[in-house]
């Protein structure tokens, strides 16, 4: 049974233009232990797909208007009501945001703000949550924890800011943790580190993690699966490697020659012309065909449906028409 089943979501934002279906019709599934991608444009659905998952949209007008949330020993979170999701964030799933910054509370000392996680979720005492949080700190390499338990989020750096968050994310071992653009505005250094934080967590706790990011270099080096959004829907999905090395949509591709390589160089970069679907008022059929220089009138007519490639294996789907037309 996977530790996380997500089928025919369906996430509205209301706003003063109109209703704009950030997640349309999106499913998949979650494994222990493994770490699946989710990648695309900026506005594609990827955080609000993540954010639907735990029902927190940070005072946006938004709900779930459709699909099912299944989490292995909890049920189905859609019908969950926010009075009891504060039982399921935290302690069965986490989530790292993109900015630590404006994640952490500007008022607190960093040491505090760990141990209110573990206040919050278990029965210990102060001094017990405290140790904890040290340890926490320790476990994610922060040097000199005792002392950086008393710092507030503005007296550390972006790198170490982030790993505070991580360690809020772990304080209570959870099942799964949504890492939201984790390795954002840090340098390539710091990246890595991080990356290899969860890495290192994976590997002793078989926590799953469902990683978003715009950024494909991230998804070949630590992703075991990968789903392509596009217009707030998944185009294509397949292992890492199925996807990166068999690319069967042409968003996909394009994201893929859009990519700088040595190989390249002295050569212009492939840009994808034209710009993303309007979600409230998305044109019909596939939503990438106005961009798709390979689209035909029957790739406008009706929304090719998410199936496996022709030819592929079984677990490598995309939604293209042309994909099945011989």
């Amino acid at each position: 049974m996977p530790l996380l089943s997500v089928r025919n979501l369906v996430t509205e934002f209301h706003g003063r233009q109109g209703v704009a279906r950030a997640v349309d019709d999106v499913s998949f599934d979650i494994e222990p232990g493994e770490i699946f991608g989710i990648v695309g444009e900026s506005g594609c659905g990827k955080s609000a797909t993540c954010r639907s998952i735990i029902k927190l949209f940070g005072g946006a007008r938004a709900r779930i208007a459709g699909g099912s949330i299944e989490m292995d020993g909890v049920g189905n979170l859609v019908e969950r009501p926010e009075a009891k999701m504060h039982e399921v964030r935290g302690s069965k799933i986490s989530f790292i945001f993109q900015d630590p910054l404006t994640a952490l509370n500007p008022t607190m000392r960093v040491g505090r703000q760990i141990a209110e996680v573990i206040l919050r979720h278990g029965k210990v005492s102060r001094a017990e949550a405290r140790e904890r949080a040290v340890q926490m700190l320790r476990d994610v390499k922060v040097t000199s924890p005792e002392r950086r338990m008393e710092a507030y989020p503005h007296e550390l750096s972006g790198g170490l800011r982030q790993r505070v968050v991580i360690a809020m994310a772990l304080a209570l071992q959870p099942p799964l943790i949504i890492a939201d653009e984790p390795t954002t505005a840090l340098d390539v250094t710091v990246q890595d580190q991080i990356l290899r934080l969860l890495l290192d967590r994976r590997a002793e706790t078989d926590t799953a993690i469902i990683m978003v990011t715009h950024d494909l270099g991230v998804v070949a080096e630590v992703c075991d699966r990968v789903a392509v959004m596009y217009g707030g829907q998944i185009v294509e999905t397949g292992t890492t490697d199925e996807v990166l090395h068999e690319a069967a949509h042409p968003y996909t591709r394009a994201l893929l020659a859009a990519l700088p390589s040595a190989a390249m160089r002295g050569r212009k970069l492939t840009p994808i012309e034209g710009m993303p679907p309007s979600l409230i008022a998305p044109p019909p059929g596939c939503r990438f065909a106005p961009r798709c220089a390979h689209a035909h009138d029957a790739c406008r007519a009706a929304r090719p449906p998410l199936a496996p490639r022709a030819g592929g294996a079984p677990g490598h789907r995309d939604a293209c028409i042309l994909d099945r037309v011989q």
